[in-house]
Order: structure tokens, then sequence, then C-alpha cells
């Protein structure tokens, strides 16, 4: 639906399908310019008041209109508005999207268009290092709630002139600002024209937890697939490193976290830490976090089925200082042990900062100590999953360590309740659970391995100098499904 020329029409509009009378936020006035009369419609909190007082009280000069009428509104506005963006608009949805958004909008008497002035300024915290992805050297800067900032900080490090944030509205209710980032010269035409066309046919209300919501619509997946298929990261320099290798950035408004696609299994082992050290340390931190995976799913698992099902083999290893125990109350300490580490690990990490040392003391000593004096865990137990625990910790992306989680409590249930064919068949669940899972595109999501890189996946697995740390072209994953 298009402007009318009449502007009181206009405002009967705008009173019919915006709540200005009820809504304390929405700003309106009646303005006149010269002779001619307006109307402005705004967000308060929205607009920068002293821009918006210089622009109209240029506006209402009458040196401004020495005739007394605006004549021809484009150049009205090409002429007399130069504190910031104006564009001119007909539709009654752009313009009510760009008033909600930031935006103002002037609507002038004789005109079937509404000029945008674009004075928008949004309410956001400080620009500082994520907590999850602390680096000891390196920046100390990560994404805010603001779009644009989060633009800024790209674009700031990348002043590549093919650098491209292309936008997009998600919601019919919300109109989420959604921008896809990417370098022209490198990107994959094939993902980012898939990735256009799955924006633009995504029908939902709202984007209700940013990024996490876009995420599951854009790749929907089973419950069996718990390993993230897209990563996440709060962390620029990490952003602009993907983004100079070929990958697309998705950026949401209201949400610290951008999206990078493709993604592979690999990707989840990173750290921007390796990067900030010499090579031959960095390597080695990192083989560190390779072996983890490992520990985190498997060491509780293989200590409950070498104890239960050889037991003269674990006593002849020392894995277990008590003897006499059996089987079915070893997989009541681990269950009650790995329930216990959840607990706490989620209490200290939800609550505040005041007290994540208090919880750290009483989870660490008077729980441990309590557990084994009343027969709920054993000193083994315990250091077995305080084992597990810090290789868990020790992995750089909190979803692929929680995906780990519930495939180790998979193993340890199918050990206990089923021995060695238990534990068998869960590994091979587990295995067949990481091979189905789904990656945007249809790649692999075992790349280079599968299909095999060597270069890409030495790349992956070792710690390069700077001068041979990016590929001379963007690597070949193979056809877009």
């Amino acid at each position: 639906m298009t402007l009318s020329c009449i502007l009181e029409e206009n405002i009967e509009y705008i009173e019919n399908n915006l709540p200005v009378k009820e809504s304390f936020d929405l700003m309106t006035r009646h303005l006149l310019l010269g002779k001619t009369k307006a109307f402005f419609l705004g967000v308060n909190g929205f607009c920068k008041t002293e821009i918006l007082q210089h622009i109209f009280s240029d506006l209402q000069n009458p040196l401004y209109v020495p005739e007394g009428r605006v004549e021809d509104i484009a150049e009205y506005m090409e002429s007399r508005i130069g504190y910031a963006q104006a564009s001119l608009c007909s539709s009654w949805e752009d313009i009510i999207r760009s008033v909600l958004s930031g935006p103002s909008a002037l609507f002038i008497d004789g005109f079937d268009q509404a000029i945008l002035i674009d004075v928008r300024t949004y309410p956001s915290r400080s620009i500082a290092e994520p907590d999850l992805e602390r680096v000891t050297r390196g920046s100390r800067d990560g994404f805010v709630e603001t779009l644009l900032f989060n633009a800024n900080l790209i674009r700031r490090r990348v002043r590549s002139p093919q650098l491209v944030f292309s936008m997009h509205s998600i919601g019919s209710e919300s109109k989420t600002d959604v921008a896809v980032a990417y370098l022209g010269n490198c990107v994959n035409t094939q993902l980012l024209e898939k990735l256009d066309r799955r924006l633009e046919e995504l029908r939902v209300t709202s984007l209700t937890m940013g990024t996490k919501s876009l995420e599951e619509l854009l790749l929907p997946k089973h419950w069996w697939n718990p390993l993230p298929s897209m990563q996440m990261t709060e962390r620029p320099d990490v952003a602009c490193s993907y983004l100079t290798e070929g990958h697309i950035l998705i950026l949401v408004d209201n949400s610290p976290l951008v999206l990078v696609l493709p993604c592979t299994v690999f990707q989840f082992t990173q750290n921007p830490e390796d990067y900030y050290k010499c090579p031959s340390v960095g390597t080695y931190f990192r083989m560190v976090r390779f072996l983890c995976i490992p520990v985190s799913l498997l060491l509780l698992p293989l200590f409950l089925l070498a104890v239960s099902c050889y037991p003269d083999l674990a006593r002849e290893w020392g894995l277990l200082s008590e003897e006499n125990i059996t089987p079915e109350r070893l997989f009541f300490y681990v269950m009650a042990v790995e329930f216990l580490l959840d607990l706490f690990k989620y209490s200290s990490s939800l609550s505040s900062g005041k007290f994540s040392g208090s919880l750290s003391i009483v989870g660490g000593l008077i729980i441990g100590d309590i557990a084994v004096t009343l027969n709920w865990a054993t000193t083994d137990v315990l250091f077995y999953a305080a084992v597990t625990l810090l290789a868990s910790l020790a992995i750089t992306d909190t979803a692929f360590s929680d995906a780990l989680r519930l495939y180790r409590i998979l193993l340890i249930l199918g050990t206990g309740l089923g021995g060695l064919p238990g534990f068998l068949a869960c590994l091979a669940a587990v295995l067949l659970s990481a091979a189905t899972t789904p990656t945007f595109g249809g790649f692999s999501y075992f790349w280079p391995l599968f299909p095999f890189n060597g270069k890409a996946l030495g790349r992956l697995l070792f710690r390069s100098p700077t001068p041979r740390a990016q590929p001379s072209a963007v690597w070949n994953r193979g056809k877009v499904h």
C-alpha cells in the first residue's frame, strides 16, 4: 500500500496501524515547513535528539522555504537535509518497518512520499572480550548486540572493496535484521545463492533466541545429532580469519554471536590462542585439545568397562583401589558423580561471579569428601571424573563439549547395562550419529579427512607459521547440495 498525497489521510493511517496514542515511546509532531504542513514520526530512544533538533531548526527556518511552500520533495530533501542519511519512500510497509527499526519519517502535505531520516542510535553495552573465548594475548574486543557495531568491527579488520554485507529481514513480527557477510572474490557462489534463497523462504514470526533460532531454522536436525552443525563465535578476529578463507558470516541483530558457514568438525578444535603463540607451542596445545576429545568421551566408559567386565586386568593395572566392589555399585557411583559434576559445572557457570569461588570450594572439597563418606562415590571414580571434566573444559567450543557429554552418558549407560556388547553397540551409535551430522550446503562434516585433502588436514592439525597459514586459493570442499 502506498502513501496518499493528503497529509490528513496519512496521519489517519498511522493512527490506525500504530499505537501512537497508547505507546509512550512513539513520538509524533505536527510541523509547519513555511506554510506547508508536515508530520513527524519516530521512536523515542532510537533517535539522536541533538541531530534532530538541528534538522528541524533548519527546516522551519523561513529562509529554507523562501517561496512559502515546498514544491519538490526530492529537491527539498537533497538541498535542506544535510545532517544525516535521508531517502524517499512511498510504501507503508517499508516506512513502518524502518521507523520501528530506528530511522524517523517526515510526511509533507501534497506528496505521496515520506522522507526517512536515519539518525538512529541503539542502547548497547561496551565492546569487551567474550568470556568463553579468552586469550592471554591478542585483541580484547568482541561482538555486541548491535549489528552495525559488529559490521564495523569486521570492516575495521578487512578493508577490502570485495567485502559485502547483504541485508535481510527475518520474522513477520520481529522484522529482525540479518546481514550476510562475504568476500566477493573468494566466496562459494553456489553456497551464497542457496543461503540467500533459504533466508528469503523462511516463514517465522520472530527470531526469539537470535542466532540460535536462525541456526535451527536454516538447518533443522534430528534429535540424534547433538553435534553442532554451524560454528558460532563472538571474536571479530576469528570471524575475519574465516572470512578471508572464503567462509560466509551471518550476523543477527540483537545477538553477539556470528555464524560461520560452511562448517566441519575440525573447526571446533581451533582456538585463537594458537596463533598468539609461536608455531611449536601452538601446535602442542592444539594436540592437547585433540587428545581431550577422546579423553572426555571415553575415559569414564572405558574405566567402567575395565573394572566391571575385566576385574583381574583392572587390579593388575591398579585402576581401582577398593576391592570387592560390585559392577552394579560401580555403575551407580559413575552415574552419581557424572550428575554431580554436571550440576556443579552448570551452577558455577550460571551463578554470579561473587559466588563462583565459593561454589568451587563447596563442589571440590565438601561435596567430594561427603560423597565418598556416604558411599555415593569412591576416590577412584572422583579422580577419573575430574580428569574427564578438565578435558571437557579444555575443548574450545561449549556446544561441541556438551554434545560429547551426551555421547559419554550414552556410553556409560550402555556399558553399565550391557557390558562389552552394550559399549560396542553404543559406540557404533555414537559414530553413526557423528557421521550423519548435517551441514549447510551438504558438505562433509569430516572434511578434509573425508573426502581426504592432506594439505588442508595438515593446516588443521598443525599450527603453521603466518606466511603459510592461509592457502593461496580457497579450499575446494566439493559440490553444494
